[in-house]
């Protein structure tokens, strides 16, 4: 029997680690599409910088990595790059690279930095797996890694290409996530040590760990309020929280924030909190009930009225950093566009539409509430944390498309839930098959009266049950090819390349981006100031190794507000911001050519309104650039403060003279399906230098100022 028992064990194990492999091994597959149909290229905006720097830390070492001052960015300002970034991503990269190369792999670290999300997604699956098994149980556990291998919301951040903070960040937060549940559940200081250094490089990787240090706090409250908070959670907590913060303050980026932000305040007062309750617990079990209910309220009012004295005078003198702008876009989706338009103007950071979540979720969007009516009827301590991870996250994703990728997860793991307590609930009721159901009768007694009546309340099982898994094997296969469309059509095309069906249905590669780098490169001078929007920074300083005003960082409005009223004025006040700021080449995106709607005139408003928002750019109004309608517009109708604006000028510079749609005039916008309505002009203080094969980039070279006296 033993032996019976053993091998039975051994094959169920067996098949779990199978199935989890072919999980990961698929998860890292669907994740090649943009390597498979382009090449092995680094896509987006940010990657860029983040290869950039792995490729200097990797030749340089990791001393001149942390001391980098980079004069290419942010000029003439510069940019300390040790103390600006979250360095996990990095020393990831370079962690791998060193070993591959130990073991006498060549590899490029380029090729690292591009297969290292889909590697990530691997190790995801195994740990959502870990983690729904703690919460739930093995079926439940398998289900949800089977989901999260291919699930649209977390394949759109971890494709081939996409080297970006989110690439290993969405590993360590649920392999932090499970290590809190191990602390939970077992009370033990390892396990908690444990889930400290996890916490650790979740915050060296990225900035969302505000997330983290903000939900296991309030997981650790609701225990208190329900009052499940034992001494297992006290342990937990205490050590995660104490030796994680330690740990997370040396990161050079993070430095004395989790003491001194509002943000980490929740934590702090969570984490006295617990002690207070301890020591209530343990003065409980020493003295008679009245007197501890007195002495009880009178530490509590002590320590209350201090603690919150405290925090009124450290944020009065400014002690304690108040929140962060991105912080209340999060509670008031209207703040950042009414106060930080810099923030607003990001696209990350708008608001998620309805139709979002069932592009990137599908099936999951219904499989959720399901999942959270088996965690509540089963409540215990995981369960309360899941269910608190859920909601949290479906509503900030709402808040900000960008968390759709924290959503992601927990959408896996309660839909993994539901369907697994679906299936079990259900294959319960399907009937054996006749001859066996004869051969019981003659071995087991006959039923009771009460079963048979219970059976003749609920007919048809069987086949209710039958019709139920063939529903669910429907759904899941739908789901399956729902998630290969989206992959394939909206997430394995890298942005820097650009695709478009032909008329005749062959594909069409537009490379402007990469063509204009590579001009810069080649033919300006090493040390070349470009001035463009901020979203191409990272790609200029990275393809071009030229210097640029701004870039992706954003962390100075004032000079991403000056190269804006640059953009928004006319050519004559614009040429002496460029002046100023010692500019040798102006790049803007153009899109009126092929369609291309991502470009510069469709971006302008919120470069007229960032540029208007400090006291230099008082003078611009968002208001000059609309019709009397009120309009966006760059027809005839425009304004002609939209019309003698730099930006349209350098957009539209000979584009009057350009067919670009068949029975349309010369100069028909294709991206705003409108003819242009200033054509003839030339420019003064610029002349163009460079246009790609497309129009999607163009380069202008900025004239030199005459000799006084000539």
């Amino acid at each position: 029997m033993l032996g019976g028992f053993l091998e039975g064990h051994s094959q169920a194990l067996l098949i779990k680690v199978l199935v989890l492999t072919l999980a990961a091994v698929v998860a890292f597959a669907v994740r090649l599409f943009a390597v498979i149909r382009f090449e092995s290229v680094i896509h987006e905006f940010d990657p860029y910088f983040n290869y950039r720097t792995t490729k200097y830390l990797t030749e340089e070492g990791f001393y001149n990595f942390h001391n980098w001052f980079d004069d290419k960015a942010w000029y003439p300002l510069g940019r300390i790059i040790g103390g600006t970034i979250y360095p996990g991503l990095m020393v990831t990269s370079a962690f791998i690279f060193k070993i591959l190369h130990y073991l006498n792999f060549t590899i490029d670290i380029r090729e690292i930095c591009v297969f290292l999300a889909p590697l990530f997604s691997g190790f995801t699956v195994f740990v959502t797996y870990l983690l729904t098994k703690e919460v739930q149980n093995d079926g439940a556990g398998l289900i949800a890694a089977a989901f999260i291998a291919i699930v649209p919301g977390y394949i759109s951040r971890s494709v081939a290409g996409s080297y970006d903070n989110e690439a290993i960040a969405i590993f360590c937060m649920l392999f932090t996530y499970y290590l809190w549940i191990k602390s939970v559940k077992t009370g033990s200081i390892l396990w908690a040590a444990f889930c400290s250094l996890a916490y650790f490089y979740m915050v060296s990787s990225w900035g969302g760990y505000v997330f983290l240090i903000n939900l296991i706090p309030l997981h650790v409250l609701v225990l208190m309020i329900t009052g499940r908070f034992s001494h297992r959670v006290y342990i937990a907590y205490s050590v995660v929280y104490s030796m994680g913060t330690v740990l997370s303050m040396q990161i050079p980026f993070v430095g004395f924030q989790p003491i001194l932000t509002s943000e980490h305040m929740g934590a702090l007062g969570v984490f006295g909190l617990c002690q207070i309750v301890a020591f209530a617990q343990w003065m409980k079990s020493k003295m008679p009930e009245e007197k501890f209910q007195v002495v009880f309220r009178s530490v509590l009012l002590v320590v209350g009225f201090t603690a919150a004295t405290l925090l009124v005078v450290a944020t009065f003198l400014q002690k304690i950093a108040p929140w962060t702008g991105r912080f209340y876009s999060l509670l008031d989706p209207s703040y950042a566009k009414n106060n930080i338009p810099i923030i607003a103007s990001v696209s990350e950071h708008q608001p998620t539409a309805w139709s979002s979540f069932y592009f990137d979720l599908q099936l999951l969007v219904f499989l959720f509430p399901a999942g959270l009516y088996y965690c509540f009827k089963n409540l215990s301590d995981q369960n309360i944390f899941i269910i608190m991870y859920g909601v949290t996250s479906i509503y900030f994703s709402g808040v900000m498309v960008r968390l759709m990728l924290v959503l992601a997860p927990v959408m896996c793991i309660l839909g993994g839930i539901a369907t697994n307590g679906i299936i079990s609930g259900y294959m319960k009721n399907i009937e054996e098959k006749p001859d066996t159901k004869e051969t019981k009768a003659t071995t087991q007694p006959q039923k009771s009266k009460r079963e048979r009546t219970s059976d003749n309340n609920y007919p048809f099982k069987s086949e209710i049950a039958h019709l139920v898994i063939g529903m669910i094997t429907i759904f899941l296969v739908s789901y399956v090819f729902h998630c290969t469309w989206v992959t394939s059509e909206a997430y394995s095309s890298p942005s820097i390349v650009l695709a478009a069906r032909g008329g005749g249905g062959g594909r069409v590669i537009f490379d402007d981006f990469r063509e204009a780098y590579y001009w810069l490169r080649q033919n300006t001078h090493e040390d070349a100031k470009i001035m463009s929007w901020w979203d191409y920074g990272y790609q200029i300083t990275a393809m071009a190794n030229r210097t640029v005003l701004v870039d992706n960082n954003t962390w100075n409005n004032t000079h991403i507000s000056r190269v804006g009223q640059a953009m928004a004025s006319p050519e004559d006040h614009a040429y002496e911001i460029m002046h100023e700021l010692d500019v040798d080449y102006v790049l803007v995106i153009f899109g009126g050519v092929t369609g291309y709607s991502s470009d510069d005139i469709n971006k302008f408003l919120w470069m007229v309104r960032i540029g208007g928002s400090t006291p230099e750019g008082a003078h611009i109004k968002e208001s000059d650039y609309f019709t009397k309608s009120g309009e966006y517009r760059v027809d005839k109708e425009a304004s002609s403060t939209m019309k003698n604006c730099l930006m349209y000028k350098l957009c539209y510079y000979r584009f009057g003279q350009v067919y670009t749609e068949g029975g349309q005039a010369m100069g028909y916008d294709r991206v705003r399906r409108a003819e242009i309505g200033n054509k003839d002009f030339e420019l003064e203080h610029l002349e163009e230098a460079y246009t790609t094969e497309h129009w999607i980039v163009r380069i202008y070279r900025v004239k030199k100022p005459n000799n006084r006296g000539v």
